[in-house]
Parts: structure tokens; sequence; C-alpha cells
């Protein structure tokens, strides 16, 4: 079993392997450091808590379990990656916000039946207690390995504008748009070889035609052994059609055919009669916005920040002009600069706090103070409008296809320098490689 395959196996945050397996108990065997990894340690403990809940979980997918050996070695290294990365989590001030590892959990006990976390609580600890406090821990530690993958992989994923054209221009972009192409596809066979490549010549000069009728030039080359097949594919997703007869056809113009293609069952030319568009818009509803971000800070209370922002509110009310109280005061400093403007804000681009309060306040309008994670805002929505943004959502779209194709290759990049920069020393020589 290689170790790319083993290693999805350990130390993931799966309930039923940890409630299915007791904890490993230190009661007859002293607990000891059988790594050091920066700062931290990993003991014996945790070593055999993660080879029980590998073998659990391989077992319950029916794989086969590895010799005791090499399987101790494996479980060991993804423990040291995975401390690895948790210290540099630490080393980067990664946090998990309460909000966030609640429904996390939640997610796991609505798994599991449970509707509440109080509930969810009571149940694992009247298994053992400590069971939920655990699983909170590990969730956590997830959550936190995420924010750090994220943040330090999407800083490494470069995609440029060409990057972005090129892929609308190809078959996958073009699938992806839901673009349809209408294509004559045209196969000549028969047993002379040469008589059907003389054939398949004279078809792709017919069809090169402007007004070309398959019809009349199948029935016109077929003929001394050879066979003539052309028909009207009709309009078809660019998804539906072979990748590699894809990539010839929408390099094609209107009218064009492509080269003959040789295939086992004959010579073939294909023909682009037209490729049409997705009909689908992406029409969004857009608010222009302008606001007053105070922040607390070490000589700004969370409390004075709210009286702050009350005041800026009775100020704008009593008839004060918005931009300049944002040029004056606000802590967001790339929109201060404009009078508090945010220009044309599309829905999902603001937090979640802050997108519900704009929805909610009427155009010519001042919002009430309220509160973000960023802090205490005021906000005012100038206008609203209707904005066809189907360019700029194929072009997100096209930007989220290729770093999710980056990814993969760069996380795993990331991985292997977080570990080969890692202070690790391995305490028992039977567990080196």
């Amino acid at each position: 079993m290689k170790m790319n395959h083993l290693k999805k196996f350990v130390y993931s945050t799966t309930l039923a392997a940890l409630l299915a397996l007791p904890t490993y108990s230190n009661a007859n065997t002293v607990d000891r450091v059988i790594a050091v990894v920066d700062s931290s340690v990993i003991l014996e403990s945790d070593l055999q808590q993660a080879i029980s809940e590998t073998v659990h979980r391989l077992k319950s997918e029916q794989k086969q379990v590895p010799p005791e050996a090499y399987l101790k070695r494996e479980v060991l290294e993804q423990l040291i990656a995975r401390q690895a990365q948790l210290e540099q989590v630490k080393r980067y001030g990664v946090k998990v916000d309460d909000r966030s590892l609640n429904e996390a959990v939640m997610k796991v006990a609505q798994q599991n039946n449970v509707d509440s976390l109080e509930a969810f609580q009571e149940k694992l600890d009247a298994i053992a207690p400590g069971t939920y406090a655990g699983l909170r821990s590990r969730i956590a530690e997830d959550l936190s390995l995420n924010r750090l993958r994220q943040q330090q992989v999407m800083s490494r994923i470069k995609i440029t504008d060409q990057d972005v054209q090129n892929f609308l221009k190809s078959p996958q972009g073009q699938a992806a748009l839901g673009n349809q192409a209408h294509v004559y596809h045209a196969r000549v066979s028969g047993e002379d070889s040469k008589a059907v490549l003389a054939v398949a010549q004279d078809v792709k000069t017919a069809l090169d035609q402007a007004n070309s009728d398959p019809a009349t030039i199948s029935e016109k080359f077929s003929q001394n052994g050879v066979r003539v097949d052309i028909q009207d594919m009709g309009y078809r997703s660019i998804s539906a059609i072979p990748a590699e007869l894809a990539t010839r056809v929408i390099a094609l113009k209107n009218g064009e055919t492509t080269e003959i293609i040789t295939v086992n069952d004959g010579l073939h030319i294909l023909k682009l009669i037209d490729i049409k568009s997705s009909e689908q818009k992406a029409i969004v509803p857009q608010i222009l916005t302008r606001h007053i971000l105070i922040q607390p800070s070490e000589v700004v209370s969370p409390e004075a920040a709210k009286l702050r922002a009350e005041r800026i509110y009775e100020q704008l009310k009593a008839g004060a002009d918005f931009s300049t109280l944002a040029a004056t005061y606000s802590n967001d400093n790339g929109s201060a600069r404009d009078g508090g403007s945010l220009g044309w804000v599309s829905p999902g681009t603001m937090v979640p706090e802050f997108e519900k309060v704009m929805r909610e306040t009427a155009k010519g309008s001042i919002s009430q103070p309220f509160q973000t994670q960023y802090g205490w805002h005021v906000l005012k929505v100038e206008d609203t409008r209707q904005q066809d943004m189907t360019e700029e959502m194929q072009k997100r779209m096209a930007q989220q296809l290729l770093g999710e194709r980056q990814f993969d290759t760069e996380v795993d990049s990331w991985l292997r320098e977080v570990r080969a920069n890692a202070y690790v020393e391995i305490k028992d020589s039977s567990l080196k490689n």
C-alpha cells in the first residue's frame, strides 16, 4: 500500500472512528515522547490512537491493513506533517471563531441525528467523559489547518488574464459556459485505402463550399466501393463532443472544415456551421453604497467605538455630509479617501451582517450603527440597479476552475516545504526510516 493511498485515512475527523475505539490508556504503559516537532511533541498515546483510528477505518472500508511496522512509520509521518502545520497555525496566528466552530460541530451532530450542541455534548460525554471536548478540539484544529492552507496556498496561485481567455476558448471552457456547436460529420470508409483517401479529399473540398448539402455530397461520392456518410449533428453541447474532436471544432470559423482525421473505422471530416452561446444571463442586483467604519483598537475600546459610531449617526441624521464624515472618521482607509464609497456592491461581496443591513436599507437612507467582525459601521444606500454581469461571471468561473486545478498541486508543494522546514526529532529508533 502506497503512502499517498494511506494518508487520507490518518487522523481525519470521523466521529464513528472516535466512538468505536477505546481511548489509548497509559494506565499500564508510561506515556512517552515519540517525536519532537518544532516546539511540540507527539506522544505514544497520540500514535496509538491514530493507528487505531486508521485500522478501524481501513477495515470498515474493506481495505487491506498494511504490516504493523510500515503502518506505524506512515501514521507517525502523517502526525508529524500535521503537527508541523499546526506549528504554522500558531506562527501565523490563525484563529477559528466560535460561530464557525459551532457550525462545524453541529454538522457532525446532525449527521448523528442530534439537533443541538447541548444534546450532542450530553450524548458523547455519557459514552466517555471528555469525548465532546476532544471532538470539538479536533474539529477546531481541522478548521484552522484548512484556513492556513487557503491563506498560504491561494497566495501562490497566479492566474493571468491571458490564462482566463485561453481557458474560455478551450473545449473545457466552452463546455463550462454551456455553448453549443452545429456540426456536419462526414465519415469516408472502404477497403481500398488510396481510393478512400482520394474520396475524402474530394468530400472535404465539397464541404468547404458555402451551402454544401450533406445528402447531395454523400450520394455523389459514395461509389466504387467507397462509402460516404454525412450527418447533420444539429446543435450539440460542446461537452457532448469527444474532447479531441471538440478541440478541433472550436478552433474553426463558421463554414470551415477540419483536416482529414484518421480513425479505425475510416476517415472523418467535421464542418462547423455555427457556435451558439448559452442564452443564460447573469443579471445581478447591485447596490451603490458608502460606509463609515469605526474599529476598536488598543486606544479605542469596543464600547467607545460603538459610541463614536452612534455620534456620527446622529450627525448624519442632523444633515451632516456623509462623504466629509467618512473622509474624517472612517478607519477603512481605502474607501475613506473616496468619501466612504464602496461603489456598486454585488451579492456575496460583503460579510453577511453588512450585506443584510445594506439590503434592508432603503435607497437614499442611512442605516443605524451596526457591528461586524471589522467593527462598527454606518452605511448609506445611494442607488440600486440590475446589472448584466454575464461576462464578469464567466471570467470568475474560469478563474475558479483554473484555481482549483492549481490548488492541489500547490498544496502538495506547500506541505512538502512545511515538512522539510520543520525541526523533527524521532525519539524511537525503530520508527526512523
